[in-house]
Formats: structure tokens, C-alpha cells, sequence
């Protein structure tokens, strides 16, 4: 089965890549791990009609969801070998190809999402620009991106500065970036894997914990926590990227054509992201949890200051990119 897996990809990648003229035929696989019903899988699959019927039919994308061609180290993988002709995550999932690509997972780093999208476009943003010479290099280009939504702190007592949560244990991603955030919450990081988050939140392992109001909602949380800090630190934004022989095989008629799909879906993705927070933040005040906005003394500056003092100190290689970002209207 495993070889077969195999020929497929690279007989997939061939199709990609074995191309003449400019009524080329092109069929791209497209892998990634989101589930059913998350903003980043509806995405692709309306990304992959459009992209069918923008190029009359002479670019086919199979899309293969929920890790059908393996984990994000798998896919990642696959993409800069040709076996997968382009896949979705989170910038930072290339950090191995090029590590300054974590920059667009930074806290803090974007006003709202349509600061979040511009500055995340592979056509005029000169931060993401001077990435991608770097990527295309180890033989991957990011050629788009999907909003996902915006990271929320929710914990069992009101947050509105870091003070509140000065000296607790708080819920931090096992990855470095994540580690950082959370000492700038003034927090204590305690690493938890996610499968591990309400037992570790109910025993009061963690007193809280940051997560966009989906995986809140769906993983009940409301059930160990009673208050949502509406901080909105991370804007969850994730690139599209692509096997760069791949790319070039395509005419560039067809590369305009995807790359317009691409951007539409992006500027959906983020209209259904904010139009479903609304929706979530009703759900979960009918659970019975207390929501804080700045309107209620939330401190989003105060947490901004020290989040951003603490990352330019363990990421200074960021500090150009996170000004050229800022400057990006």
C-alpha cells in the first residue's frame, strides 16, 4: 500500500510537471490536515473548484484532506520533493526549510486580519517576498493563505492585564514560539499537549490556556473554564505553498489564474472567520462563560508591550521582519 501511495504521488507529480504549450493539462494533488468542517478544509475544496473552472478545465486539483498523505513533516516533505504538488499549514510548519518564516506566526504582529492578509500576500507584501526568494531556493513557494481565525486566552478566574496572571501556570504549545508568548502573558509556560488540555486545566495542572473560540467551543472548555480574554494575540494565518518545479511547469496563464483563486478564497476565509467568532462568542456566553473586551478593561496594550518585549529578546532575527510588516498598510 505504502509503495503504491508512493507511485501514485510521483506519478501525480509527473502529470504536474510533464507539460507543453499553452492548453497544458495539469493535475495537482493538493495534501493538508485539517478536518471536515474547518474553515482551512472548505477553503481548499473551493479553492480546487476554482481553480478548474478559472483554467477551462487544463489545471485539475485532487484535493487529499485529514492527513490522508501524511502529517505536516510528511507533507511539508512531500511538497519540496514533487511527490505532493502544493499543501496548506502554518508559516512556521516551513521554519525548517527557512526559520524567519515563523515571523507570520507571531503574536502581536498583525493590527486585525485584513492587516493580517496584506501582509501575508505573496504579491505585494516585500517581508513575505524576501522570504519566499529563501523558500524557492529549498524548492517551495508560498503562492497564498488562509485566515483561520484569531487566538483567544480563556482561564477560571477575569483576565485583563498580565499582572492577573502573573506567576500561574498557563497552557503553552510545546514549541519555542509558543513558550515565549506566554512568559510575556507573565505567566509560567507549562507545556500540555492539547489531547491532555481538560484534565490538565480541570486538576488545575494549567488555570488557563489560549485557543481560537472554535477549538474552545468544540473541546468544551467552557466546562473547566469561566472566563474568555478577547486578546486576540495570534491571528492564525496559514500559507498555501506549492513544489516549485511544479509551478513552473504551469504556463502563466494558468499560475495568474490560481494565484486570483487563491487570493479570492483567502479574503472568504476571512470573512467566515469573523462572522463565525460572533456566532461563537453568543454560543459560549450561553454556556455561561464571561467574555472580556477592552470595553470591559481588558489591557490588549499592556499585554501587546510585554509579549513583543519578551519575543524581540528570544527571536531578535524577527525584529526587521515584524517592522516591515508593521510599516505594510
Amino acid at each position: 500500500m505504502f509503495h503504491s501511495r508512493v507511485l501514485g504521488a510521483l506519478t501525480g507529480a509527473a502529470m504536474a510537471l510533464g507539460m507543453t504549450g499553452a492548453a497544458s493539462a495539469a493535475e495537482l494533488r493538493y495534501a493538508h490536515v485539517g478536518a471536515e468542517g474547518d474553515i482551512q478544509t472548505i477553503f481548499a475544496a473551493q479553492a480546487a473548484e476554482g481553480i478548474g473552472s478559472a483554467t477551462n478545465g487544463e489545471v485539475t486539483v485532487n484535493v487529499y484532506p485529514a492527513s490522508q498523505l501524511g502529517g505536516v513533516a510528511e507533507m511539508v516533505d512531500g511538497v519540496r520533493m514533487g511527490s505532493i504538488s502544493l499543501g496548506h499549514h502554518d508559516f512556521a510548519s516551513l521554519a525548517r526549510l527557512v526559520p524567519e518564516v515563523a515571523v507570520f506566526n507571531a503574536p502581536f504582529i498583525y493590527r486585525d486580519g485584513a492587516h493580517a492578509l496584506a501582509a501575508t500576500d505573496p504579491a505585494t507584501s516585500p517581508a513575505l517576498q524576501a522570504i519566499n526568494e529563501k523558500l524557492v531556493a529549498q524548492g517551495v513557494r508560498i503562492i497564498g493563505r488562509i485566515y483561520r481565525g484569531d487566538r483567544q486566552i480563556s482561564a477560571n478566574f477575569p483576565v485583563k492585564s498580565p499582572a492577573d496572571l502573573a506567576g500561574k501556570p498557563f497552557r503553552a504549545v510545546p514549541l519555542e514560539l509558543w513558550v515565549s508568548m506566554v512568559k510575556g502573558f507573565g505567566a509560567i509556560p507549562t507545556p500540555v499537549e492539547v489531547a491532555e488540555l481538560p484534565t490538565a486545566l480541570m486538576t488545575g495542572v494549567v488555570v488557563g490556556q489560549e485557543n481560537p473560540l472554535t477549538m474552545i467551543a468544540a473541546n468544551n472548555l467552557n466546562e473547566v473554564q469561566s472566563h474568555i480574554a478577547m486578546t486576540g494575540h495570534m491571528r492564525a494565518v496559514l500559507a498555501v505553498f506549492v513544489n516549485e518545479d511544479v509551478w513552473q511547469g504551469l504556463t502563466e496563464e494558468q499560475r495568474t489564474a490560481i494565484t486570483k483563486v487563491l487570493d479570492d478564497e483567502a479574503k472568504k476565509s476571512l470573512q467566515m472567520a469573523q462572522e463565525g467568532e460572533a456566532k461563537l462568542v453568543e454560543e459560549l456566553k450561553g454556556r455561561g462563560m464571561t467574555i472580556i473586551t477592552e470595553a470591559d478593561g481588558l489591557d490588549i496594550a499592556a499585554f501587546r508591550e510585554k509579549v513583543n518585549a519578551q519575543i524581540a529578546q528570544d527571536f531578535p532575527n524577527f525584529t526587521p521582519l515584524i517592522e516591515q510588516i508593521a510599516a505594510i498598510q
